[in-house]
């Protein structure tokens, strides 16, 4: 068949962008006059993707009458050893006028944006598409009706979760603050209260850790969603990851594009947030908006703006939708990568004598707002406290665990060293993109144990010397390497009196 290639796996991971490779002298990308970056479909079978084409060049691993296939890009074709597939040139994406369109400052109706939800997702758009459409909604250039038709196009692409007629509750924080790590203690005391709170939460994308993957330190989160189903209904809870469950999964590939781009696009966010709530099923959801200088939410103004944007979407999604705003101002808790936060939220759940307050105090405060929100009418927050304090969210969680797949202790770091005060001083604040920064550099998320255990607060008195946060590390040379980064920077933890 000479104008097939035969597939191979290239052992390339492209995270959620199809990619394929071809040697520059193969026959079929000369004829059809291929050239890197091109988009071209792949035909096997009766499946078929677009992908992007990087060109291989002679004396290279990739033999001329073969097409080496990213990781996703394999997974999506299904691809088995020994088969053949059939390149072309795609049609162009209907959805390319739209993006053009918005770009220009044109208003776009649901269809518009439905249309463009559903060529990201059959990979129709490049890179520098979806980056012209994100740059196009960025800022204020989304109104309230765009955001709402945004959200809809991104819930009903996906797969939805139906619960009946039953309350299902659900929380989500905006993020940007290390160590907030109150999920797992919400979902084991809601669930513990007998409410239906069935949390799909994601990966970190730029944080040190999400909440699956401070999860997948204690239990398995990769569930389906015929597993979440049964793991809710016997426990009427679960804390898994949501990117195997398809629900609202053009989110993704926009975050994508977004995160280097580093846009704040309110708009955006709402429609990323709401529409995977929406897509659970969830009837009750509470937003946590922790606001400080360096938080992803830095003014008063800002939350408010962004939760008035929040209401108003849930409010058109048929949501019973409440707003709680939060100190953002330092790190919670004393962990900051997955193990590390994980041993937090189990010291909470299990009322260790040292287990961090301020994680206490914060999931009892979301806990009993949600209950309230569900229908307590003022008493969610001590009925949350009673939950926690009688070791009855506890023994949730680990039911939890057991019904996902089975409870494990979080692992520790072999590499360890002290970061010390210069001088001493009063501890009087923390940046938390800096502190996240060192702790990435570490090898967190990707490396479970790695991060940084806090041992001061703010407010703390501390001696010249004296250990102010512990780097944890796998390997010798990720230790090194993230030490190098903490030493360099001056203002981390910024104490009193110290020189500007």
């Amino acid at each position: 068949m000479t104008d097939t290639l035969a597939l191979v796996p290239s052992g390339i991971d492209t995270y959620r962008q199809p990619v394929v490779y071809m040697h520059e002298d193969c026959h079929v990308c000369r004829s059809e006059g291929f050239a890197a970056q091109t988009r071209i479909r792949i035909d096997l079978k009766d499946r078929w993707i677009i992908a992007t084409l990087n060109v291989v060049g002679r004396g290279a691993w990739l033999a001329v009458d073969q097409a080496a296939l990213s990781f996703s890009a394999w997974a999506a074709l299904e691809a088995q050893a020994g088969d053949r597939a059939a390149f072309s040139h795609p049609e162009p994406p209907a959805s390319a006028s739209m993006i053009r369109a918005k770009a220009y400052g044109e208003r776009l109706d649901q269809a518009g944006f439905a249309g463009i939800v559903s060529d990201t997702l059959d990979n129709r758009l490049s890179d520098l598409e979806l980056a012209a459409f994100v740059t196009a909604c960025a800022g204020d250039r989304l109104d309230e009706a765009e955001t709402v038709a945004l959200t809809r196009a991104m819930k009903d692409a996906g797969q939805t979760l139906d619960w009946g007629d039953r309350a299902v509750l659900d929380k989500h924080c905006v993020g940007g603050l290390p160590g907030n790590r109150t999920t797992p203690i919400v979902v084991a005391i809601v669930a513990a209260a007998g409410y239906l709170i069935p949390k799909t939460s994601s990966r970190a994308i730029t944080s040190p850790a999400g909440t699956a993957d401070t999860m997948e330190t204690m239990a398995p989160v990769a569930l389906d969603a015929a597993a979440l189903r049964r793991v809710v209904e016997a426990e009427g809870g679960c804390i898994v990851w949501g990117g195997g469950l398809a629900l609202s999964p053009a989110d993704d590939h926009f975050i994508r594009v977004e995160r280097p781009l580093d846009f704040d696009s309110t708009g955006q966010l709402v429609a990323s947030v709401l529409s995977k709530k929406a897509a659970a099923g969830a009837t009750h959801v509470l937003i946590d908006i922790p606001v400080g200088p360096t938080a992803k939410v830095r003014s008063a103004g800002a939350a408010e703006a962004l939760g008035t944007r929040l209401s108003s979407v849930g409010k058109a999604l048929g949501l019973n939708l409440a707003l709680h705003v939060s100190d953002g101002v330092a790190p919670v808790g004393r962990g900051i990568g997955p193990a590390l936060e994980a041993l937090d939220v189990l010291a909470v759940l299990r009322r260790a004598p040292d287990a961090p307050g301020d994680l206490r105090m914060r999931a009892l405060d979301l806990a009993g707002h949600l209950l309230d929100l569900a229908q307590e009418a003022g008493q969610g927050r001590g009925r949350a406290e009673q939950l926690l304090d009688s070791g009855a969210a506890e023994a949730k969680f680990m039911a939890i665990c057991a019904a996902q797949g089975g409870f494990r202790e979080p692992g520790t770091a072999e590499q360890r060293i002290d970061i010390c005060a210069p001088h001493a001083g009063q501890l009087t604040a923390v940046d938390s993109r800096r502190i996240a920064r060192i702790a990435k550099l570490a090898g967190a998320p990707r490396q479970k144990s790695a991060g940084i255990r806090l041992l001061v607060r703010i407010g703390d008195r501390v001696d010249s010397g004296q250990p102010l946060y512990e780097l944890h590390a796998e390997t010798p040379g990720e230790l090194a390497y993230a030490l190098a980064y903490a030493e360099s920077q001056s203002g981390v933890l910024t104490l009193s009196g110290e020189m500007s």
